[in-house]
């Protein structure tokens, strides 16, 4: 094997660690990437880290500025409406055709515990992180692997969009117990309420991040 096919072959697992940093709200929007940082950690070279870059560029979650190197993607007010309008498609369907005692049920419900616990030590990077776990899990309900796959992307983009927020506790508290919630309905074989209620807290969600985003000024513009 060539350098250039171990570097093509190794590329989309790079992508998909850097993408993984995203959804973890280790990487913000606006943030520059240092190849040597990332190299070093990901133990890998710098060109097929470059490879990597080129295909989050082209998904979108990052951008190349000539001469001044690769940022994380700050999202638009347009893409921010859309990723909630592909959310509730794909994850109130989701709750709406769950069957009863799906294993992701049990899934959600460990992040919310897991979010109360970080919400009582103010963890407010944790509770993000388990409550992306949690809506993971929704898609899950689906039992499909190319929704899986196509989630993750969704997922690095709604963490940048969240990344806009300069109070991540606004953002992520009033939805523990609305999680809590889902789940309770789930267990009681009650899906369309479910979804319903699924349905609306996303509509209150994207309210909420598209008010953080018009109050930021020019981040549209980047």
């Amino acid at each position: 094997m060539t350098d250039q096919d171990m570097t093509s072959a190794l590329a989309p697992r790079l992508a998909e660690a850097i993408r993984n940093k995203l959804i973890a709200g280790e990487l913000k929007p606006g943030h520059r990437l240092s190849e040597v940082k990332l190299s070093t950690d990901l133990q890998v070279s710098r060109n097929s880290l470059r490879e990597a870059f080129r295909l989050l560029t082209k998904e979108g979650l990052l951008r190349h500025e000539p001469n001044r190197g690769v940022f994380v993607a700050i999202p638009s007010m347009a893409s921010i409406i859309d990723i909630y309008r592909v959310r509730r498609v794909i994850e109130c369907r989701a709750v709406a055709q769950a069957y009863p005692k799906h294993p992701a049920v049990g899934r959600m419900r460990a992040a919310v515990e897991e979010a109360r616990a970080a919400c009582a030590r103010s963890d407010w990077g944790t509770v993000g992180s388990a409550n992306m776990v949690f809506h993971a899990a929704i898609v899950d309900l689906a039992d499909s692997e190319r929704l899986n796959a196509f989630y993750l992307q969704i997922a690095a983009e709604l963490r940048l969009s969240f990344g806009l927020l300069d109070s991540p506790e606004l953002l992520h508290e009033p939805y523990i117990e609305l999680n809590a919630a889902i789940v309770e309905k789930l267990d009681a074989g009650e899906m369309q309420e479910a979804a319903a209620a699924l349905e609306s807290y996303l509509l209150q969600s994207e309210r909420t991040v598209l008010a953080a985003f018009s109050r930021i000024p020019d981040k549209g513009k980047a």
